[in-house]
């Protein structure tokens, strides 16, 4: 039997997923694929080098680290607004996470990993989903994570790339594809909320993606073929106030969402009798 993990993106709801991989080894179960897309690219190659229950403590203290002030994007509001003004596409600089990501795996490749490891990514070029699986991984985690209009689109090689949730937020047709038959998904808790007609400008576009977001999701897992058993672990903790323009810098709670989706994935676990 291969497991695979999948670890979607969601900014900061993306604390949720470190809950569920508590769960996840507590219970026994260890991945022999891992699949990340934006911020589950930066959970799941910590899981990639380490995939083992001791990972979880080292997520919670880097997790504890940005909730006390040390921050991911690393401006203050007037360079913010500079940086808007002179580049007309992005807000914060991408150096802030490329070297707390640098400090944390070095010169690590794809291929030094003990477990198989893909990030997603959106080519601007090729106007396509493309899956870095070789090669340096650091530039493959920016590149997955680069969310447009926060960040710049991130150069690898000859080529531009945005966020994989652009393609595939959740990408669980591509464990299907590269033959696991059980996969766990970690998702962070969206594609259980309800959505609302806009009412503001940036709702627009917030909603727009959401239903894409969703929408392929819910494609991909009606699609799995038989002999293929899949779990959609359930995030806890979040809520519409995630959602607001600012959103995505607050911090604040991400460890009481990590305890809140412990415990539920746990309960999830038990009652489908889950345990190695």
């Amino acid at each position: 039997m291969t497991t695979a993990f999948v670890l979607g993106g969601g900014g900061v709801l993306g604390a949720v997923e470190v809950g569920m991989l508590q769960a996840l080894f507590e219970r026994g179960v260890t991945p022999d694929l891992i699949l990340g897309t934006s911020v589950g690219a930066l959970n799941g190659a910590m899981v990639a080098r380490d995939p083992s229950a001791a990972v979880v403590a080292r997520l919670t203290e880097l997790w504890q680290q940005v909730a006390a002030g040390r921050e991911v994007y690393g401006d203050r509001a007037l360079r913010t607004v500079r940086r808007a003004m002179s580049t007309g596409t992005h807000i914060y600089s991408s150096g802030p996470m490329r070297r707390r990501l640098e400090d944390e795996f070095g010169d690590t490749t794809f291929e030094d990993l003990p477990v198989r490891f893909q990030v997603c990514a959106a080519s601007i070029e090729r106007a396509a989903e493309h899956w870095f699986s070789s090669g340096p991984l650091v530039p493959a985690v920016v590149a997955s994570a680069a969310v447009p209009g926060l960040l710049p689109p991130a150069r690898v090689g000859d080529e531009h790339f945005l966020d994989g949730g652009i393609v595939n937020s959740i990408p669980l047709g591509r464990a299907v594809a590269l033959g696991a038959d059980e996969i766990y998904v970690l998702q962070v808790g969206r594609i259980d909320r309800p959505l609302q007609v806009p009412r503001r400008p940036w709702d627009v576009a917030r909603v727009s993606f959401e239903i894409a977001r969703r929408h392929r999701f819910a494609r991909e897992l009606s699609e799995v073929p038989d002999g293929v058993v899949v779990h959609v672990l359930p995030a806890r903790g979040t809520s519409a106030r995630d959602d607001s323009l600012r959103g995505h810098r607050d911090f604040t709670s991400v460890i009481t969402r990590i305890e809140q989706t412990y415990e539920a994935s746990l309960d999830y676990l038990d009652q489908h009798g889950v345990r190695r």
